[in-house]
């Protein structure tokens, strides 16, 4: 019984901190996969939660292009565990919604709370029609774990 009663608190905590890394602190949302066509401007930010080394980029014709972007920059800042944490895209044209199901959300926002000694620090990246809605997303998710956040980056297409 005491094997059993191991294996299930072990696997509990390799869920526990899979789910962590997966996304932000709350969520483990992945974004819907990318049109075939890839229609509008693309942006991305990268996270590295171990040391809070960021990056981010805009105006990107692909998503992959904007992800591979975002990920160098925060390689290039020395994040050790970077790994994209939302992408977005913005209309080209008014008029060139491609029903995919994959959201216009021009905007995406990475808040990050105060350290908590030995702790994950709390951190969240959304994003959102506008800059004000996504960096209150990324806020609100970040601040459930009790901290204080901040925005520390934003970019909007």
């Amino acid at each position: 019984m005491r094997a059993r009663s191991a294996i299930a608190a072990i696997g509990m905590l390799f869920a526990f901190t899979g789910h962590l890394e997966a996304a932000d602190l709350f969520t483990a949302e992945q974004p819907p996969a990318p049109p075939p066509e890839e229609r509008g401007i693309w942006a991305a930010i990268a996270y590295s939660a171990p040391d809070g080394k960021y990056g981010f980029f805009w105006g990107a014709d692909k998503r992959q292009e904007a992800m591979d972007i975002a990920l160098r920059h925060c390689e290039r800042d020395k994040g050790s565990s970077c790994a994209v944490v939302t992408v977005f895209r913005n209309h080209r044209h008014w008029d060139d919604d491609d029903n995919t199901g994959f959201p216009y959300e021009h905007c995406g926002a990475l808040a990050i709370g105060k350290e908590q000694g030995n702790r994950l620090t709390p951190w969240s990246a959304k994003s959102a029609v506008t800059r004000k809605e996504a960096e209150d997303l990324a806020l609100k998710t970040c601040e459930r774990s009790g901290s204080q956040c901040k925005v520390r980056e934003w970019v909007c297409t």
